[in-house]
């Protein structure tokens, strides 16, 4: 037993021996590495320039007001085509930059311009619904993406396509 006893504690003082220069290395190691940090933030924070404002200035934003954001077509025969526009104006600081239009389905189509709108300045959006294949209520959900304050806009098409040999009242 005294001889377990003794190769016991002979490999503990062996692996002590071998892991106290690893402990003494990042003891030193350690501050050595946090007061560099610290000098080094603390010579960034001494070079700023003095032009540089810590308030921060709020960037003019276009800003789409619409006439209306929703369109019930009424209803249709299948087959049939209705049209309408979306009419907005930029009431923001910043011209208005529309990148895409996107709509639910291929039975959807947009027209609208690519060119920047400056403030106050009135364009449109203009909507193709086809009714081909379509039956029942419909809701058509068009998205907006522009550089507006508010990037992302819905406008929404709805109406009911009835069959092709029924008589409707068309809002058109």
């Amino acid at each position: 037993m005294n001889t377990n006893l003794a190769i016991k504690s002979n490999y503990q003082n062996r692996q002590t021996a071998l892991l106290r220069p690893l402990w003494l290395g990042l003891v030193l190691l350690l501050p050595c590495l946090l007061l560099t940090s610290g000098l080094a933030q603390a010579q960034s924070r001494k070079h700023k320039p003095a032009t540089e404002s810590t308030t921060t200035v709020p960037m003019p934003l276009p800003v789409i007001s619409w006439d209306a954001k929703t369109f019930d077509f009424g209803q249709l025969k299948q087959g049939e085509k209705t049209t309408t526009t979306y009419s907005f104006t930029n009431t923001g600081d910043a011209p208005l930059v529309i990148s895409n239009v996107q709509t639910t389905c291929g039975c959807t189509a947009t027209e609208w311009s690519r060119r920047p709108l400056a403030p106050k300045e009135t364009s449109k959006i203009t909507v193709s619904f086809n009714s081909a294949g379509k039956m029942g209520r419909q809701n058509k959900i068009i998205t907006v993406i522009s550089n507006a304050e508010k990037t992302e806009e819905q406008l929404t098409l709805s109406g009911v396509v009835l069959p092709a040999d029924t008589k409707t009242e068309t809002a058109k």
